[in-house]
């Protein structure tokens, strides 16, 4: 190892042209004298291994990789520091016809919800809108939580109907 440790200094020049740092170079010629010393450590622990007929070319070989490794990892991390994730754009503002399309909706939604028999409409009005569970549905509305599970589905089939007519 020690007469591969003299060939340092030409492997950091060989490393720099590819990762364009010299500090960069030698951590990256670091990490490769790491994993040759790695590499021995487990041959001598009875690791089945085929010897290394040019130690120095096949360091050579683990800069030039670690290197380009480094590289690819480098251009990753830029380009998505570059371009913004969708949760962090900022809200586009809706088009008017995105606007007149929801207002449309809405009104048919509240025509559907205003043709529901008053119990049905108020569970899930109770339930969607201000967040009550089916059992303290139940126990407003005096019914059993079956009945008031029947009701929300029914209201919510009625309005998927509803939304799905105006799709075709």
């Amino acid at each position: 190892m020690d007469e591969l440790f003299r060939h340092r200094a030409a492997l950091v020049c060989y490393a720099r042209p590819i990762v364009r740092d010299r500090a960069e170079a030698e951590d990256v010629v670091q990490e490769a004298f790491l994993r040759l010393a790695g590499s021995s450590d487990r041959s001598r622990d009875g690791a089945a291994r085929a010897e290394v007929r040019n130690p120095l070319s096949y360091l050579y070989r683990i800069v030039r990789n670690i290197a380009l490794d480094k590289v690819r990892r480098d251009r990753i991390e830029r380009r998505e520091e570059e371009a913004p994730q969708w949760w962090m754009l900022p809200p586009q503002a809706p088009s008017p016809e995105d606007e007149a399309a929801r207002a449309q909706m809405i009104e048919r939604i509240e025509h559907v919800l205003g043709e529901m028999e008053p119990r049905m409409r108020l569970a899930l009005e109770m339930n969607r809108f201000e967040g009550f569970t089916l059992q303290e549905i139940a126990q407003r509305l005096g019914v059993s939580v079956a009945t008031v599970h029947r009701l929300v589905r029914d209201a919510l089939t009625r309005v998927a109907l509803m939304l799905g007519e105006d799709e075709e």
